[in-house]
């Protein structure tokens, strides 16, 4: 987004006017067309390649050789979409995950077949895919930079949707369990034909070491990892067991 934010002299326009560049070069509005349109659509773009927000200020005419004669400044900054975190499992855990994370600026979905467990009532702040998580999984086509985390109440159940899982795309993929758990799951995923790759993309166990042992204390670890995952941040995540046995 580019806002015009100050203006001295005569400008094509005043402070307040906008112009939204997409990523793939499609704009609406404008602020001002001529050069200094030109040079704020060539920032607004190497915004979108990753650099950080800046104040573009211009001389119309002695800098742009615009006939204006006046001065603007342009605030660039990306909007980016809320990230996506998909919970499996409707449980113990995924009631204040959900609701931490939805707090945090995910979007969140929670995938359970369980109408008593997957509910408004327990997850006002989150789209609820009521239906079987491995069918859900094996549909959904993420475009990588989506999250998801496993937290369902059966282990069998976590493996089918860890192997499709790995099949996707994703930014961060975790899964709620025990070092126990975490070596049979990786025995099992190699005997299945996961690469070592693969098998490294799976984040268990799951959160930041806290000490964490409430579901609620389980929760605000998980969360903190996804926000650590989405700023580029390093943090040490959790060594000992997680109990596993706390979802339904």
């Amino acid at each position: 987004m580019a806002t015009v934010v100050e203006t001295r002299g005569f400008t094509p326009r005043k402070s307040g006017a906008r112009m939204l560049v997409a990523g793939d070069g499609e704009t609406w509005g404008t602020v001002g067309g001529g050069a200094i349109e030109q040079e704020i659509l060539e920032r607004a773009r190497a915004l979108l390649a990753g650099e950080a927000s800046t104040l573009v200020r211009r001389h119309l005419t002695q800098e742009l050789g615009m006939c204006c004669g006046g001065e603007m400044s342009v605030f660039l900054e990306v909007i980016a979409p809320a990230p996506e975190l998909v919970v499996f499992g409707a449980g113990y855990i995924a009631k204040p995950l959900a609701a931490i994370a939805a707090g945090c600026g995910f979007e969140v979905t929670v995938v359970d077949g369980r109408v008593e467990w997957a509910n408004e009532e327990r997850f006002p702040h989150a789209r609820l895919h009521l239906g079987a998580p491995e069918d859900f999984a094996r549909a959904w086509t993420p475009r990588g930079e989506e999250c998801a985390v496993v937290v369902t109440h059966d282990h069998a159940l976590d493996q089918r949707l860890v192997e499709l899982l790995l099949e996707h795309p994703l930014r961060f993929l975790g899964m709620v369990g025990s070092i126990p758990k975490q070596r049979k799951f990786a025995l099992r995923l190699k005997a299945r034909g996961f690469t070592p790759e693969q098998i490294a993309r799976l984040h268990t166990p799951l959160g930041v070491e806290i000490g964490a042992e409430t579901p609620e204390e389980i929760a605000v670890s998980v969360v903190a990892q996804l926000v650590a995952v989405r700023r580029g941040a390093s943090v040490e995540t959790a060594r000992a067991e997680v109990v596993a046995t706390r979802s339904p």
